[in-house]
């Protein structure tokens, strides 16, 4: 499997390394400074206590603390387990604005075995940012450290 260079430094970096927090802080990171045209990078997780989606580890700008399932670009993502990859974030109904910089969006689920983890979120201030290769290269990513957690 040929796997990109960003893919295979998330390997390396979570390499042996255990701490979920941890884990999800160094991949936002390597995301946010990696990725190119993006105002936002990093991780909602699920709360089963509170049915919603929570602020994780991310880079950018200040965000929304709480999101439901079924809500927004990212509740859509968890509740149908689906890839969004949104060319045009003011169209989605339901938008739910944290920054009104951003114009895209991406949002790959995480889910490993059974369990539900959450979401990894992606911005742009771009319109129709991300490409179906952006979306093979973060399924890689997703997966890479999915084997991490």
């Amino acid at each position: 499997m040929n796997r990109s260079l960003l893919v295979q430094q998330l390997d390396a970096l979570l390499t042996d390394e255990h701490n979920f927090i941890a884990n999800l802080a160094n991949a936002s990171a390597l995301l946010y400074n990696e990725i190119h045209d993006i105002n936002w990078g990093g991780f909602y997780l699920y709360d089963e206590s509170t049915d919603s989606l929570e602020l994780g580890p991310f880079q950018g700008k200040v965000a929304c603390m709480h999101i439901k399932p079924g809500s927004g670009v990212c509740g859509t993502a968890f509740e149908t387990q689906t890839i969004q990859r949104i060319a045009n974030v003011h169209k989605f109904p339901g938008h739910i604005a944290c920054d009104s910089a951003s114009n895209s969006e991406i949002v790959l689920p995480l889910t490993k075995g059974a369990k539900k983890i959450g979401v990894l979120d992606i911005d742009s201030p771009s319109p129709e940012r991300f490409s179906e290769s952006d979306q093979k290269e973060l399924t890689d990513f997703v997966n890479v450290l999915l084997e991490h957690l």
